[in-house]
């Protein structure tokens, strides 16, 4: 799915413009993406949990020489599902 499908899936959803619908989807990964750059952490009650977790720099091989690289060490986004979200989608 495009974020142009998910807008009009949420326009239809909430009987708003699709204007509408990308200002709200736009303002939502705004606040997550806050959020976690502040605390680190944000929980959606039925939905699931957004978490930064730190990745430890690692070696790794370049796919078209074989070589060995270097891959540094970063933050990066998980996402568990809650329960009601993955009894929904079993």
């Amino acid at each position: 799915m495009t974020k142009a499908e998910l807008i009009g899936i949420m326009a239809d959803e909430a009987g708003i413009t699709k204007v509408a619908a990308s200002d709200a989807l736009d303002a939502y990964v705004t606040a997550v993406t806050k959020e976690l750059k502040k605390n680190g952490k944000l929980g959606l009650v039925g939905f699931g949990t957004f978490s930064v977790v730190k990745r430890k720099a690692r070696e790794g091989r370049n796919p078209q020489t074989g070589k060995a690289i270097k891959i540094p060490a970063k933050k990066v986004v998980k996402f568990k599902a809650g329960k009601t979200l993955a009894d929904k989608v079993k």
